[in-house]
């Protein structure tokens, strides 16, 4: 009986017509019969069209009923013998026998007789249970009707006593808050607010709590959690590169969601498709984070249409798994194996994600489109300089309008005294051009040239004249060559230079030396922090460069201005020496002029200034209109009251924009304007393209309304539909499984035809329809959840119940399981008084491990733990890197793909983190400061505050005396070695309090640290 009965526990109820007393039961196809073939023939006899064998399918009453030949039918209704299916399935033959030898499968006693017995019955097909819209079934009657406190008892009830189960009594007042607690907070309750509980007798006292604690801004935390699990949300991308990403500001406003208990249609719609809603906002925006939450690869050689088309395979199987949980991927290379799912029907959803603008390329760890996010403070900062930008730009503006009409009479006393001062500059006659490790050459006009091996760093030294009797400036005319990279001005990558160091000295004949103190420049182009001061100031590494983003168009100037003239003889000469010894290599300056002036503020005039030029040597008509636009901006410059308005100005605007771009920016969702075309992927390559397909939802789940707009909103709309049969169906599972413990689907993540049946069908439909009646309310079927009597029942397990139902799948008992580790480390910082209950914001880094980032960057990363609150802040909050997840996490997922279903582990290797990672052991440390500042308490009084502090509860005589005898040992072993008690107590970053007693604390933590470590600790009941 025992092996007979796990068997129907483990399969569902496959067998559940042939229970005691249900003999008569009608077999179900979709229930009895669809699960026997799924697993052993629709490999071959399924959906899939490109690999049916023989043409004969198994998956459709037409395939089933199909003739085989004539006078031949697969199932012939009301007669197994005639039915070839049954004959193939009953021989001996290797040659005949269904499924063959080698497809390892083969049917039982027990299967065999169940497709009998079904086609006996007249071989009743019906769709599968998860395409057939839910619907509310009236709730079934009950024998003891005082116990049920709402619908979900009914359903319950049913099938508990049909397996002749009774139900447990109610749980203990302090395991019900506890209980509750955990569920919709994912933290304890207080010891003062497990004794108002327990103290409360009014009527509505739980249903109270239930509310208080659904209003919990810590409620919209613990709901958030498996969320970000099914959104697969990390700190960085992914991969070798694993680059930082900034989509905390999705996960706050997740959070804030659930807080906020909105319609969960409402919530999907915004992360799948925000973006295109009519005027959307920006929260609607920032919603569609949650499409962008999959991994980046930004790993050398790799392909960007690849990374393109993978990126929206994991957004669609996502789709498919969160809201209809089917495994689409199945789907990529060929049809769905099992379920009626084509490789047209995954294409057509696929296109609905192929209009982004998302490219594929590079490892950017915040690829458009993007969306900053700004806190208050930042919002404020930014309408202030904002408000003074509309200020200055209006006030530029009348100035510029009244100084535009004295233009044409500044251009001709401009050009007269521009001409003049342009007569000053005379060519540096080089006799000598001399470098280290290249070649200078001289050419027509005084010009220099670089030529031969490009070093990484040079130095020219040049020797030359001037027929001027004083000089007060140099001028360094950069000149674009050929010769140079992209017809630039040096032979580096990007063709520029970076000048480090210019030194000029005057030679008398006599051989005496001058050096020549340069005291200010300008230049016609300074790129970035890359001034031309940065070429006459003490750092022999610092330097001028004029670099844009973009090869190179014009030439560049810079003039150099002595501290005084220097008066030149007859018979001097002049040494000029151009250094280039920036980190930045072969950055050497490669075609170039110098010229010299008497004036100590000569300026640019003549060079390559394009104002100045264009002032110069072109009229009116014949400027371009850059051109003109230099020649105007340099006259209102010359105007000190507009200039200085204006330098304003752009510091503003350069201000607005150093405040935006230090704002995180999220990734978020868009399309393109121009409609991409989407193709059949021969086996998933994206090189491979097929037949070309339109957007389209599988109609084989839902026919699509007409006026759906053809985009990822109408998608999204077609999937929140209330009469798609998938998606309420898949959602209540999920919170079903994070309440009870397990789904009743247990599949959460496969609601096809190799998922399991759902033990209580009829109660999945009725919540199901109740999520939607209700408006799609979470915390409204929440609620009923923890309301109902089956949550209320104490978790004891008796013999009966591990005999006839041991995973507790008809819910005789109340759920009890192991709490997830991020719910573990919470109790621990809470119990030790140092969690830090601040909600939302950027990603802190706990404790952990020294090394691990390292050993999986290649020493690239390194782990630097954070301080103050971020140590002690709630896990959803810990930065989670992708290719090292928190170690402190030894159950989470991954967050690189989607994960739907918690996995559950017991396994005694995690005391090594409960016991040992220093988050425990301060928490425990913490604790015992609490307990050791307790007032007018014996041993025996704290002991039995600190179980109320982790268990909420009262501790039992037999767990005080043990207690009590582990504190006196421990007390015993630290006195003899105190130095091991003063190490202990100093463990974390929070300080041994001046003067107190080490080796009483540390036994006392050492106390607590067991303690929370219990079964019964770790343990939701």
């Amino acid at each position: 009986m025992y092996r007979y009965t796990l068997y129907i526990a483990c399969a569902g109820a496959i067998l559940l017509a042939s229970l005691p007393g249900q003999s008569e039961t009608p077999l179900r196809f979709d229930r009895d019969i669809r699960p026997i073939l799924s697993d052993a023939c629709f490999q071959c006899h399924g959906p899939d069209n490109n690999h049916r064998k023989a043409g004969i399918r198994l998956d459709t009453q037409e395939g089933i009923l199909a003739a085989v030949e004539d006078g031949v039918h697969l199932v012939v209704p009301g007669d197994p013998d005639a039915s070839l299916i049954m004959q193939r399935m009953e021989s001996h033959d290797p040659d005949e026998v269904m499924p063959p030898p080698e497809a390892k499968k083969k049917f039982g006693e027990k299967e065999r007789a169940i497709l009998r017995r079904w086609i006996a019955e007249g071989a009743t097909w019906a769709e599968h249970w998860a395409f057939i819209p839910p619907e509310k079934s009236s709730l079934p009657e009950v024998s003891d009707t005082t116990w049920p406190r709402n619908p979900i008892d009914h359903f319950i009830a049913d099938k508990r006593v049909a397996l002749g189960l009774g139900a447990s009594q109610e749980a203990t007042r302090e395991t019900l808050i506890r209980r509750l607690s955990l569920d919709l907070t994912g933290l304890a309750p207080t010891p003062e607010q497990v004794d108002a509980f327990v103290a409360d007798e009014t009527p509505d006292a739980y249903a109270q709590l239930v509310e208080r604690l659904l209003a919990s801004p810590h409620y919209g935390e613990r709901m958030a959690w498996p969320w970000l699990d099914a959104a697969r949300y990390a700190d960085t991308n992914g991969y070798q590169g694993d680059n930082e990403r900034t989509m905390y500001p999705w996960r706050d406003w997740v959070v804030q969601a659930f807080n906020d208990n909105m319609p969960f249609d409402q919530f999907s719609v915004w992360q799948l498709a925000g973006d295109l809603l009519p005027d959307p906002t920006h929260e609607q925006r920032l919603a569609t984070g949650f499409n962008r939450n999959h991994m980046i690869n930004g790993e050398g050689g790799r392909i960007a249409e690849e990374n393109r088309v993978e990126y929206i395979f994991d957004q669609l199987e996502t789709v498919g798994t969160v809201w209809m949980g089917l495994t689409f991927n199945c789907c990529r290379c060929h049809d769905h194996k099992y379920d009626p799912l084509s490789k047209e029907d995954y294409y057509g959803l696929f296109a609905y994600y192929n209009q982004t603008p998302v490219t594929g390329a590079g490892g950017d760890p915040k690829t458009p489109p993007n969306l900053p996010i700004y806190d208050a403070a930042t919002k404020e900062r930014i309408a202030a300089i904002r408000e003074d930008i509309t200020g200055l730009r209006k006030e530029v503006g009348e100035q510029r309008k009244t100084l535009l009409k004295g233009l044409a009479a500044w251009e001709s006393t401009e050009k007269e005294r521009l001409t003049q001062r342009e007569s000053t500059w005379s060519p540096y006659a080089v006799e000598r051009a001399e470098a280290k490790n290249q070649t200078l050459s001289l050419e027509a006009g005084n010009l220099i040239l670089a030529s031969g091996d490009n070093p990484d760093n040079d130095t020219y030294t040049l020797t030359g004249t001037t027929d001027k009797s004083t000089i007060g400036a140099l001028r360094l005319e950069a000149i674009r060559h050929e010769s140079m990279t992209q017809n630039g001005l040096a032979r580096s990558g990007s063709g520029n230079f970076v000048l480090t160091d210019v030194q000029v000295t005057v030679l008398d004949g006599n051989g005496g030396e001058a050096a020549v103190k340069i005291v200010s420049g300008e230049a016609t182009l300074e790129q970035g922090d890359f001034k031309i001061t940065k070429a006459f100031d003490d750092d022999a590494y610092s330097g001028w460069a004029v670099y844009e983003g973009k090869p190179f168009d014009k030439d560049h100037t810079a003039v150099l201005r002595f501290e005084k003239p220097i008066a030149m003889e007859a018979d001097s000469t002049i040494r000029v020496v151009l250094d280039h010894q920036s980190p930045y290599a072969q950055h050497n300056l490669g075609h170039f002029r110098i010229s010299f002036s008497a004036e100590t503020d000569a300026g640019l005039a003549g060079g390559q200034d394009d104002a100045l030029a264009a002032l110069l040597a072109k009229s009116l008509t014949e400027r371009s209109r850059e051109e003109q636009n230099a020649v105007v901006d340099r006259y209102l410059k010359s105007d000190k009251d507009y200039d200085r308005n204006a330098q304003r100005l752009e510091q503003n605007r350069e201000k607005l924009s150093k405040v935006e771009n230090a704002a995180p920016r999220v990734m978020i969702m868009g399309d393109r304007r121009e409609q991409r075309k989407t193709y059949v992927l021969n086996k998933g390559l994206y090189n491979q393209p097929q037949d070309e397909v339109p957007m389209a939802v599988p109609a084989v789940i839902l026919e699509p309304a007409e006026d759906l707009p053809v985009n990822r909103l109408g998608m999204a709309q077609w999937l929140m539909n209330p009469t798609h049969p998938l998606t309420a169906r898949v959602t209540v599972n999920r919170l079903w499984a994070q309440v009870f413990g397990q789904g009743l689907v247990k599949t959460t993540e496969n609601f096809g035809a190799q998922g399991e049946l759902p033990s209580h069908p009829e109660l999945l439909d009725w919540l199901a329809v109740e999520f939607i009646e209700s408006g799609w309310d979470v915390k409204h079927l929440m609620r009923l959840m923890v309301n109902s009597a089956t949550y209320r029942q104490r978790s004891r397990a008796n013999a009966q119940h591990l005999a006839v139902d041991p995973t507790n799948r008809y819910y005789a008992r109340g759920p009890r399981y192991r709490m997830p580790s991020w719910m573990i480390r919470d109790q621990a910082l809470q119990a030790g008084g140092l969690l830090v209950p601040k909600l939302g914001g950027r990603p802190v880094k706990p404790y952990q491990p020294d090394g691990l980032w390292q050993e999986f960057s290649f020493g690239k990363i390194k782990y630097a733990h954070g301080e103050g609150e971020d140590l002690y802040r709630r896990s959803l909050y810990t930065y989670w890197r992708r290719i090292v997840a928190p170690p402190m996490f030894f159950d989470a997922a991954s967050r690189q793909t989607c994960t739907v279903k918690a996995v559950r582990t017991n396994t005694p290797l995690h005391a090594l983190a409960t016991l040992n990672d220093p988050t425990y052991v301060e928490a425990a440390r913490g604790m015992a400061g609490r307990l050791l500042a307790l007032e007018g308490q014996d041993d025996t009084g704290r002991i039995a505050e600190a179980f109320r502090i982790v268990l909420g509860r009262a501790a039992r005589a037999e767990e005080l005396d043990l207690l009590r005898t582990s504190l006196d040992r421990t007390r015993a072993q630290y006195t003899a070695e105190p130095e091991n008690a003063l190490a202990y107590v100093n463990v974390g970053e929070s300080p041994f309090p001046d003067g107190a007693d080490a080796v009483e604390h540390a036994a006392w933590a050492n106390l607590c640290l067991a303690l929370l470590n219990t079964d019964e600790a770790l343990t939701k009941e």
